[in-house]
């Protein structure tokens, strides 16, 4: 009996390793350096005096941003190097030149120590003026040196104070210098000369600007921001749709920006061969006071106009900027001549249904940026998807040979079992 549990037991090992070695991948090897510089991004919070005000979720706005600065400080990537600025946090008097120079480095830019960055955040208390402009030059040279991705992520409640050190002309300047730097603004229950302000800011250095009345909302949007300093940084090209899709310009894969007028539409050509697939997303952002309740519409669309994806999205004022996207595979030609089969011409069209707010201007038209991504389309033999079931392929065929393996185990157990019963 006791040799027969051993030899059970021994069979079923041996099967926990055949099991085990067919459906459990190998384990990856961890990623080798890349040899790039590390990204880093300077958090710039506005601690002025109007972050006591109690209107983000039954809390002050300061004990908000706390909240979130911790979250985000807990979520870091390690390969970030991150450091916090201040503003409006030292001084409490009236004089408007020496408030004007209220900004420090709470945490310097660097490798991060979650504790000690922690540490710092807790000790703050509202205080001052809102110089976001000088802020802002502090922030550029805090951040001076390096060629890895930086960004500025400036979070305000309230418009600067230190004029006519006009902060969108320091973004400007910043811009202006090429170092790569992009500002990133977060508006704190904005009004809207202040969602105006940051708006203007952010665009001057291909930012982006996000309206916050929500803890969880600035929580979410800071990460994003700061995960998005660790990818590749990509440059968008300016280009300029057309009204139909005769005389639209041509894309090629790559990153576009792109101003659409309220009520019309933007119309891009795409040429994709044979085998190719188009992938291709675009988002529009509310740069200024929109009435609620709008949508943004993505066509593909022959040259004839016969209409072949869409993608389409909504959206009830609670985010800033909308986003939808599609994909088109162009399908194999057989019986071509050429060796090089003519490329089928794709209209990509652009609707969005934002209408402005009253009394707000409707030029320049709304902000958006289109992604366009023209690739090898998936082959007939080499991807399973093809097959139907896709990666579930695998997964059956793991199954089939497991359950083999078992029943080849059970039958040799059941004949050396039965073979002991005779002889005993």
């Amino acid at each position: 009996m006791i040799t027969r549990k051993r030899l059970a037991a021994g069979a079923g090992a041996l099967l926990a390793a055949f099991t085990a070695g067919i459906v459990l991948p190998a384990g990856a090897a961890a990623g080798e350096p890349t040899g790039q510089a590390a990204p880093k991004v300077d958090l710039v919070l506005d601690v002025s005096g109007s972050m006591r005000a109690r209107d983000i979720d039954e809390q002050s706005r300061m004990a908000a941003a706390k909240q979130a600065f911790n979250e985000v400080l807990d979520a870091t990537p390690e390969e970030v190097e991150l450091g916090i600025r201040t503003l409006g946090a030292d001084y409490p008097g009236d004089d408007r030149k020496t408030g004007c120079k209220d900004t420090a480095q709470l945490y310097p830019v660097g490798p991060l120590d979650r504790t000690e960055a922690k540490t710092a955040v807790a000790t703050l208390t509202p205080t001052g003026w809102t110089p976001i402009g000088p802020a802002l030059l502090k922030a550029a040279d805090d951040l001076d040196g390096g060629d890895g991705s930086k960004r500025i992520v400036l979070i305000s409640d309230g418009e600067d104070t230190c004029a006519p050190l006009d902060p969108c002309e320091v973004a400007r300047e910043i811009a202006a210098k090429g170092i790569g730097l992009t500002i990133d603004t977060l508006g704190l229950v904005p009004t809207a000369k202040l969602s105006r302000q940051l708006s203007c800011i952010a665009e001057a250095t291909g930012g982006t600007y996000t309206s916050v009345e929500h803890q969880d909302e600035l929580t979410d949007k800071v990460n994003q921001l700061v995960d998005r300093a660790a990818d590749p940084v990509v440059t968008p090209v300016p280009t300029e749709g057309a009204s139909r899709c005769v005389g639209a310009p041509t894309l090629k894969s790559g990153l576009y920006t792109d101003r659409e007028e309220f009520g019309r539409q933007r119309w891009y050509r795409v040429e994709v061969l044979p085998g190719q697939e188009l992938r291709a997303s675009v988002s529009v952002a509310a740069d200024r006071a929109v009435n609620p309740g709008y949508g943004v519409l993505l066509r593909a669309v022959t040259v004839k106009g016969r209409e072949i994806v869409r993608g389409e999205a909504a959206g009830n004022g609670r985010t800033d900027v909308i986003s939808t996207g599609l994909r088109y595979p162009e399908p194999e030609r057989d019986g071509t001549d050429s060796d090089k089969p003519a490329a089928e011409t794709v209209c990509l069209a652009v609707t969005h249904s934002f209408s402005a707010a009253s009394g707000v201007k409707t030029t320049p038209g709304l902000p958006l940026e289109l992604t366009v991504d023209v690739v090898d389309g998936p082959s007939q033999s080499g991807d399973v998807a093809s097959f139907g079931l896709g990666r579930g392929w695998w997964l059956l065929g793991e199954l089939i040979l497991t359950g083999f393996l078992a029943g080849l185990v059970w039958g040799w157990l059941s004949r050396w079992r039965f073979a002991v019963w005779r002889t005993n």
